[in-house]
């Protein structure tokens, strides 16, 4: 099955792509955010679009799926800081979610809402039916988006539903995560080692995990009764006991404070509709998960509270501030206190025969310029040309100084020499800068290559499994299950058991004929563990299965329980019940919709044959039987006793053929008498002018209560061996 999930990365949508990939569904994802942390490799492609954007029809035409499952009010491309604004456009983008998947009508939409519409106190749990009572932007959104998917599926006559789950838990490795109430308690006992929790708050948790199990049983189901389903564990809880729990995780050093104050407060959702239609286990009980929430908070006790103290915005930006200016001014800084020794060997080198003419002021300027640019060069230009002109007033006024022409010849080569490197250097940077920046790009491009080049070598090795791996593929089915039209009628039903074993990679298939409406009689079958059930099993009774089977779907025991096998499939005629295949021996990662899948369309190739035998029996039913009696004429009664023989050598049944001595009695008269003898399934024929009655699924032991039940008749009997053919 082709799944587009809708919604950001957290670990809701890590846990659903977990369960689907397990399953064996192919995976798309539409997110907004072009630039995820980390992209799970188990997703088959991504979408980068906005919710409202035109291009969705042409994402839904390219994934054309069969399942659209909506984060909704868990996306974690939504920040609800801004709830007003923010309300706003998930609106809209799920509105045109909604509007392109009505557009396609095909397929199944799951929104995924939460108990956040709920904001009044209830003494009972709350069912489907009871109004919401939306407090607050987000709440309201949520709840209108619930209506709106109600309207969809009732008027327009679409496949919407809507999941409403009940407080959400899970482990949180970050405190980005820390939203549900269980992280927020925690992280406040980590930083100020209380908790603050009230005896009058009550709630019911649910576990992630368990969460994911009871989505992905409605987003797999063939049909389902109501478009709007509670999820939840219904089992409340006090923010007191939850305090109490984190309190034991935490260890000393961290206690409850008791908030206790005012009247009760309870929301807890009922899981009755979804617990009738579906199977709901829960497997995360709420004291283990939350103490496995404070271990983990506590052992990585650095990760949550620095980063909840880095929250504090004025010292933050304070900070910020402060070292930004420090690496502003230190240029500055370094410059004055360079330009000091500088100063002192000028002063120095002026009346010195050996350095006279050696310039530092320029080798100053030059050294700024070199390694700052511009802006220090002429800096530290105009701090030379002020130490220039202190220096000559030594011996002649200022004012003969700015008139003298050898200033102003020194001061623009300063200038020029200084802007001129500083230029370029100036540049250089720029050209660094740009070549970091096209190498960044330049990286993003080849990760965004390495994907599509991961995507692209998934998808040619999944053609490649279906071209090498034929077992998969429709015409190899067509072609192995075609074999039986080569059978006699009375084979095709021995051999059917064989194809099916082989397509299916299990050596333990059996096939039971349905003897009524009640029991099913063993025909076939490959192995001694596919006759585990017994020859004759009453299937009504086996409800799972029974159900299932009666709603001509493919049974898949997920819970591995031994009284059921681990797949069946019914074969139906006219509308009735004929024919159930039964199959053990599948490893659990096999036991998928597409091997279900695999699986109906055997049964669906193997019907033909079957029906054609029946047809063909039916047809010449006259023939077969001695008129006005139960017994099957010389060549009929052959065919079929060596059909059974044969099966019996290959291992795919279990027969026995008693011959009976009618002595003085007509062979007629004899099979009167043996009308309450035999069963439905066993045969009563002649063979070279004498009485036999073949037993199906019966071994010599089982053919000694028959002897008896003969020989009381007054007529002799005995098994017949070796009998040649």
């Amino acid at each position: 099955m082709d799944v587009l999930l809708v919604g950001g990365a957290n670990n809701l949508m890590n846990a659903t792509i977990d369960k689907l990939n397990k399953e064996g569904h192919r995976i798309y994802v539409l997110t907004e955010r072009r630039f995820e942390s980390t992209r799970n490799r188990k997703v088959f492609e991504y979408y980068y679009f906005s919710y409202d954007s035109d291009c969705l029809k042409e994402v839904f035409e390219s994934v054309n799926p069969q399942l659209v499952l909506c984060m909704g009010a868990y996306d974690a491309n939504y920040d609800w800081t801004d709830a007003r604004k923010e309300s706003v456009r998930f609106s809209l983008g799920m509105m045109n979610l909604l509007t392109v998947f009505a557009a396609r009508r095909r397929g199944r939409f799951v929104y995924l809402s939460t108990e956040e519409v709920y904001g009044n106190t209830y003494s009972v749990n709350v069912t489907e039916e009871e109004p919401t009572s939306a407090h607050g932007f987000r709440a309201m959104v949520f709840a209108q988006l619930e209506q709106q998917c109600k309207n969809y599926s009732q008027q327009m006559g679409l496949d919407v539903v809507v999941l409403r789950l009940d407080h959400l838990y899970s482990v949180p490795h970050s405190a980005g995560e820390c939203t549900h109430i269980s992280a927020k308690m925690c992280l406040d006992g980590l930083k100020n080692g209380k908790i603050s929790a009230s005896d009058r708050y009550q709630i019911s948790l649910l576990h992630i995990q368990d969460a994911t199990d009871f989505i992905y049983q409605v987003c797999a189901c063939e049909s389902h009764q109501k478009p709007l389903y509670n999820l939840s564990a219904s089992h409340a809880i006090t923010q007191m006991e939850i305090a109490r729990i984190l309190c034991e995780g935490l260890g000393s050093g961290t206690e409850v404070e008791d908030n206790t104050v005012g009247q009760m407060n309870r929301l807890v959702l009922s899981n009755a509709a979804f617990a009738a239609e579906f199977r709901q286990e829960i497997r995360h009980e709420p004291r283990e998960s939350l103490l496995q929430i404070a271990s983990y908070m506590k052992k990585h006790r650095n990760t949550f509270v620095s980063l909840d103290k880095a929250e504090d915005n004025f010292r933050s930006r304070f900070i910020d501030r402060a070292v930004s200016l420090f690496w502003a001014v230190l240029p500055f800084a370094e410059n004055m206190i360079c330009f000091i020794p500088f100063f002192m060997l000028n002063n120095r080198a002026t009346d010195s025969k050996y350095f006279a003419r050696l310039d530092f002021y320029l080798l100053y300027v030059l050294l700024f310029a070199i390694v700052y640019g511009q802006q220090q060069a002429t800096f530290s230009a105009l701090l030379a040309v002020l130490g220039y002109v202190f220096r000559q007033s030594y011996h002649r006024s200022s004012f003969e100084v700015m008139m003298d022409y050898n200033t102003y010849v020194w001061m623009a080569q300063l200038f020029i020499v200084g802007l001129v490197v500083g230029y370029m250097k100036d540049r250089l940077n720029v050209m660094q800068q740009e070549n970091r920046q096209e190498l960044h790009y330049m990286e993003n491009q080849l990760d965004d290559i390495e994907d599509i080049n991961t995507s692209n070598a998934r998808m040619k090795n999944m053609l490649v499994d279906q071209i090498i791996n034929q077992s998969d593929s429709l015409g190899k089915i067509y072609e192995v299950t075609s074999r039986l039209n080569k059978y006699e009628p009375e084979e095709v039903l021995f051999y059917a058991a064989d194809i099916v074993a082989k397509l299916m990679g299990s050596k333990d298939v059996a096939i039971y004929t349905i003897a009524n409406r009640e029991y099913a009689r063993l025909y076939s079958s490959t192995s001694q563990q596919a006759r585990r059930l017994g020859k004759s099993i009453q299937y009504l009774t086996m409800e799972e299965m029974s159900t299932a089977l009666t709603e001509r779907r493919v049974y898949i025991n997920k819970k591995l329980d031994e009284r059921y096998p681990l797949m069946a499939c019914a074969i139906y005629s006219e509308d009735e019940m004929q024919l159930i295949l039964m199959v053990w021996g599948i490893p659990w990662e096999h036991m998928t919709l597409a091997q279900a899948d695999t699986l109906i369309v055997i049964s669906d190739l193997i019907q033909n044959a079957v029906l054609r035998a029946n047809r063909y029996l039916a047809a010449l039913e006259d023939r077969r039987y001695i008129s006005g009696t139960p017994i099957m004429e010389e060549e009929a009664f052959t065919k079929l006793v060596r059909a059974y023989l044969t099966a019996q050598t290959n291992g795919l049944t279990e027969c026995a053929l008693v011959a009976i001595d009618t002595r003085e009695l007509s062979i007629e008269e004899a099979a009167g008498r043996l009308r309450g003898v035999f069963r439905q399934t066993d045969y009563l024929g002649v063979m070279s002018g004498n009485l036999y009655l073949l037993l199906s699924n019966s071994d010599e032991n089982a053919a000694g209560f028959v002897l008896e039940r003969v020989r009381k008749l007054e007529m002799d009997a005995h098994v017949q061996r070796g009998i040649d053919l």
